[in-house]
């Protein structure tokens, strides 16, 4: 197991309890490892309880505090129950980081039914599903932190991502809108939108197209998951209290 890099942000999360779905690896993990290392509780979901080892011992080495919950975000019911048992753990919910995501690209004339339905349902009504069962205990509390994994494609689109880039443009959506029904009880709703990341997913996409994108990069690097973990991080912290419906683009440059 490659250790995590630490974050390069100061911010106390002592007393708040997180949820952080995918939480397995990739961009999950780094979220949850920070998020742990900042002093926060987490509750880490992924489909497969077991499939979580190396984030649980990562967060615990660290002297942090976690927890495994196997789940499956487009489970409506299941998802109820996973956010009631953090509830009831741990007294309470403050943050929740819907990072769970697929790919399955095609073209359009080529994608089948269900590519897309496989995409948008854990994407798009997974984010759904686990905002929608968080925002009461968050509201009853009258504090809370929702911070959704979005990504560049959901802004500019990318060929072969026809389901995927609507699923994450149906995130940014969703993000906007909660953000405005929820901010009367101190709930602020955020995206992340991270631009190529170098995870499994990036890998998959082959040298010559990494080489492709490199060169539409400004910055001209690959972004790594700690970098979004901390657009992450400082969006749950105090620090951004005044900050809801935004989106907070980390993709070296991409978009501008």
């Amino acid at each position: 197991m490659t250790e995590p890099p630490t974050s390069r942000l100061t911010a106390d999360l002592t007393g708040r309890v997180a949820i952080v779905t995918g939480a397995a690896r990739g961009l999950g993990r780094a979220i949850a490892v920070t998020l742990a290392r900042a002093g926060a509780k987490v509750a880490c979901i992924d489909v497969k309880a077991e499939w979580l080892a190396d984030t649980l011992q990562a967060i615990r080495a660290a002297g942090g505090t976690a927890e495994p919950l196997a789940c499956d975000v487009t489970d409506g019911g299941r998802v109820g129950e996973a956010v009631e048992e953090v509830v009831q753990l741990w007294d309470g919910l403050h943050i929740l980081v819907n990072n769970a995501g697929v790919t399955r690209d095609n073209s359009i004339l080529r994608m089948k039914d269900d590519q897309w339905d496989a995409v948008l349902n854990i994407n798009l009504k997974g984010t759904f599903l686990f905002t929608r069962a968080a925002a009461r205990p968050m509201m009853k509390g009258r504090f809370g932190r929702i911070v959704n994994i979005a990504s560049v494609s959901g802004l500019m689109g990318n060929p072969g991502q026809a389901n995927y880039s609507a699923s994450k443009a149906g995130v940014i959506g969703l993000t906007r809108t909660v953000a405005r029904e929820l901010a009367g009880r101190n709930v602020t709703v955020n995206a992340v939108a991270p631009g190529f990341i170098a995870t499994d997913m990036t890998a998959a996409l082959g040298e010559e197209i990494l080489q492709a994108v490199l060169k539409e990069i400004p910055l001209g690097r690959l972004g790594e998951p700690q970098d979004v973990a901390d657009a992450v991080l400082y969006l749950a912290s105090e620090a951004a209290s005044f900050i809801t419906g935004h989106v907070l683009t980390v993709d070296g440059g991409l978009t501008v």
